[in-house]
Parts: structure tokens; C-alpha cells; sequence
């Protein structure tokens, strides 16, 4: 039988529990996720705009990008546009002479290795290249395929403008009060990371 001691102090375990919560959405992890919608959507309204027959690129480039600081996302943008037009020129010469192929395919993933190690790229470059090969000579089309090339280019690079843009405009500030994300949640340093105990646990252990 509950007696009204028992049923004050679920109440209070409850009250706890949900102040516990709500910690998880301060005001930095609600400004990252605004931050991250308007650059998402900014990109493809911009991509729309252009009349791009892939809008979709510039805001999956957009989102890969925004999620860094300026110095970080200059250094990304920079090897994504490197190895987007690496991979769109190699697709688009070898697609106009050989089809889909498996070995010619394999081939050219080889190749790109070879041209970035060259041009002294970074294996992100060598990712990003690989990407828009595959896409330029892998994937069905009806039009030639310099077109396909171009249109990945031109997604990728409206992506990458929005997010440089948006990095000088609304840089991020990752402080001590936004650290990312715990066990698929986002908590900042002034919250405990999951599991550290409710509140008044933590008042608790304060005592001497």
C-alpha cells in the first residue's frame, strides 16, 4: 500500500527525472539545430533557384560541411570541390567511350587513387571523387554524360558556397557549453552525460 510519504517522494523522483530532460535542450543544442535547418534549407532553395536537375546535392553537401567551424569547413570544401571535379571530369571522359563496366569501373576508382596521391590530396578528396565517379558512370542516364558530371558539379558547389556562407554569417561556437552528442543524444558541458544520476542524486553526492 502507497502511504502519502511513498507517493510525495515519486512525485518529487518524477519532477527530477523531468528537470533531468529538459537539461538535454539548452539553448546550444537548439541554436546548432536551428543553425543546421536554415543552411539545409537555404542550400536548397538556392539549388532550386538555379533550376539544378539534382537540387539535392547542395543540401547533402551543405550538411556535411555546416557541421564545422570556419577554418574546418574551409579545409573541407576545399578537398570535396578538388575531388568533385576529379571524379566528374575522369566519369565524364571515360563514360563517353566505355560503358558501366565492372573492370573499367574498378579501373578508374585505381586511377583516381593515383591522381590524388600526385596532386597531394587528402583521402577525403580521393572519397568525394570516388563518390561522383560512381555516380556519373554507374547511374542510368538518358542525356550524355558530361551533363551528369556537371550537374553533380554544380550541386556540390552551391552546397559548399551556402555552407562557407552561412560559417562566416553564423559561425558555429563549439564552447564548453556544447560539446555534441552522448549516447545518440545532444548535451552540453553544463549538463551531466547520461547516466551521471538525476539532480538530486547530484545534490546528494555534494554533501560532505
Amino acid at each position: 500500500m502507497i502511504t502519502g510519504s511513498d507517493s510525495r517522494k515519486l512525485s518529487r523522483r518524477c519532477v527530477e527525472m523531468v528537470s533531468d530532460r529538459v537539461e538535454w535542450t539548452e539553448w546550444p543544442v537548439l541554436v546548432h539545430s536551428a543553425r543546421t535547418a536554415v543552411a539545409a534549407v537555404a542550400s536548397l532553395l538556392a539549388a532550386r533557384l538555379l533550376r539544378l536537375p539534382e537540387a539535392y546535392w547542395a543540401p547533402i553537401t551543405t550538411l556535411v560541411i555546416t557541421q564545422s567551424s570556419l577554418g574546418a569547413a574551409l579545409t573541407v570544401s576545399w578537398q570535396r570541390f578538388v575531388g568533385t571535379v576529379l571524379g566528374a571530369v575522369v566519369g565524364a571522359i571515360v563514360a563517353s567511350h566505355f560503358g558501366p563496366h565492372v573492370l573499367v569501373f574498378g579501373s578508374c576508382v585505381f586511377t583516381l587513387g593515383l591522381l590524388r596521391a600526385v596532386a597531394r590530396l587528402d583521402l577525403t578528396a580521393y572519397r568525394f571523387a570516388g563518390v561522383t565517379l560512381a555516380i556519373v558512370l554507374l547511374v542510368p542516364r538518358t542525356g550524355p554524360a558530361w551533363q551528369i558530371a556537371f550537374h553533380r558539379f554544380a550541386g556540390v558547389s552551391t552546397g559548399i558556397g551556402l555552407a562557407l556562407m552561412l560559417a562566416m554569417v553564423w559561425p558555429e561556437r563549439i564552447t564548453g557549453s556544447f560539446e555534441g552528442t552522448k549516447e545518440g543524444m545532444a548535451w552540453s558541458r553544463t549538463s551531466p552525460p547520461a547516466g551521471s544520476g538525476t539532480r538530486g542524486d547530484r545534490a546528494r553526492q555534494a554533501k560532505p
